[in-house]
């Protein structure tokens, strides 16, 4: 059984015809976007950060090293969400979306690195 890959997409992004399922995976829905614009197809917020770990990283790089290890430690914990993201993905093709600027330090690239069996990246 193949899985497909794992795509990453801001939200506020247009659709493209080869995203798949559109899957929003913050637990805050994107400030002044419609449902209708945002194209999603499930919004699993379960899978989102903690709200403590989501306001102590701050979208802050020098905070993303202990996020993507709190981050993986909450996710191991619950393994529900992971367990259904990779249920679809044999399915078919998937994006996951999300919402913040930095497109290499979010929530999403910490997810597909789990979902793909990626060690942590190195940093330094």
């Amino acid at each position: 059984m193949s899985s497909h890959p794992v795509r990453l997409r801001r939200v506020y992004d247009p659709p493209e015809p080869d995203d798949g399922t559109r899957i929003l995976i913050d637990r805050l829905w994107p400030r002044g976007l419609s449902r209708q614009k945002a194209a999603i197809d499930i919004w699993l917020k379960e899978i989102a950060p903690s709200d403590g770990l989501r306001r102590e990283f701050g979208h802050d790089r020098r905070r993303w090293p202990h996020f993507e290890a709190a981050y993986r430690a909450e996710l191991a914990s619950n393994p529900a969400p992971i367990e259904r993201l990779r249920a679809l993905r044999v399915d078919g093709p998937m994006t996951l979306l999300y919402a913040a600027h930095d497109t290499d330090c979010n929530n999403a690239v910490v997810v597909a690195a789990v979902l793909e069996g990626r060690d942590p990246a190195p940093h330094g």
